[in-house]
């Protein structure tokens, strides 16, 4: 198992992109992940490539559904190649009204589109690559035009890992058929992912007669910690609202399923339609926090995380960003922890 590190979005974090980089490698993290939120999920990876030589880089995640599929095969082709084959592109769907109402793009069948969207960008590669004619027609995409004035030509690095995220089993389906790797959103438990996640990635795998082992889990965790009991209550309080939040979204309703929690989750649906979302926390009980989040003293996070997840997925992080000379110390330890046999 591999720890990684979150690229924050705060701030002028695009400037502080490189330091950031530097320093993720240097205190020995497997692999550095940006997201797409308020910013750019690109820009901050092709600073990070040219300050780095031996971390991936990925996009946990980029949304696909608000570009083309020629644009983000672009993107990534560049970034692979900037990187010395570092890269993975991980993509994500997002949600219907975020697609159609602020990205004003087209939305529906979104697991068969994704799918669909993935095998575009493989051909787009490989015609890239070996100069072949491009020759996509799926259910949602259509490439068939490739001229020499904008084929950027071959990497050495060609083969680019494609990551896709998810909560339900239908995409996690998808990535056991055509991705290299699943990211588990981070509301998620190891029952969920046990009971849930792993048996659709085979069903898909099974489908495309290819084994599932050949797709890598990454997981991001929520973490409980801190120097005394007053930062601990704090952070157990704030990873409660942030647990009652993605409960009371319907379609994350079947990580609770994994517990037999589905009725907790119709309350904090009800009670978010009433904007009611002060009273929502209080249903998290303990018992469930602890199926959502990892518990630990400082110096304990790295065995805990161990404990918990080697085995079950190949790549972790922590549900917050890293900035360097903040806790670097605790940084090190967890490295250190999870690199050991």
């Amino acid at each position: 198992m591999k720890l990684d590190a979150n690229l924050g979005t705060e701030g002028e974090y695009l400037k502080r992109a490189g330091e950031t980089a530097r320093a993720a490698e240097e205190i020995g993290f497997s692999g550095l992940w940006s997201s797409e939120t308020k910013h750019d999920a690109f820009l901050p990876l092709a600073i990070a490539a040219n300050e780095t030589e031996r971390v991936s880089l990925g996009t946990s995640i980029a949304v696909a559904f608000s570009r083309s599929p020629m644009q983000v095969a672009q993107t990534a082709w560049d970034l692979q190649n900037l990187s010395d084959g570092r890269f993975i592109l991980g993509l994500g769907t997002q949600v219907k009204a975020h697609i159609t109402r602020r990205f004003s793009m087209p939305w529906d069948s979104p697991a068969s589109r994704l799918r669909d969207y993935v095998l575009a960008l493989r051909a787009i590669w490989n015609s890239f690559q070996t100069g072949e004619p491009l020759q996509h027609e799926g259910d949602f995409y259509r490439h068939t035009l490739m001229t020499p004035f904008f084929d950027p030509g071959p990497i050495e690095h060609p083969g680019i890992p494609v990551h896709i995220a998810g909560v339900n089993e239908r995409l996690a389906s998808v990535a056991g058929e055509v991705c290299d790797g699943f990211h588990v959103h981070p509301f998620h438990s190891p029952e969920y992912v046990q009971r849930t996640v792993l048996p659709a990635i085979e069903k898909g795998a099974e489908k495309a007669d290819r084994s599932p082992e050949g797709v890598e889990l990454v997981a991001s965790a929520f973490v409980i910690t801190g120097q005394n009991e007053a930062e601990i209550e704090k952070q157990r309080e704030t990873l409660r609202a942030q647990a009652a939040f993605y409960a009371s979204t319907p379609s994350y309703r079947i990580v609770l399923e994994a517990h037999g929690w589905e009725k907790v989750g119709e309350q904090l649906s009800g009670l978010a339609r009433e904007k009611k979302w002060d009273e929502m926390p209080v249903l998290i009980t303990d018992e469930m926090l602890s199926a959502f989040a990892v518990e630990a003293a400082p110096d304990e996070v790295g065995a805990a995380l161990k404990e918990r997840y080697d085995g079950l997925v190949e790549r972790v992080s922590l549900y917050l960003p890293f900035v360097p000379g903040e806790r670097d110390g605790f940084w090190r330890e967890a490295i250190e922890t999870i690199n050991s046999g």
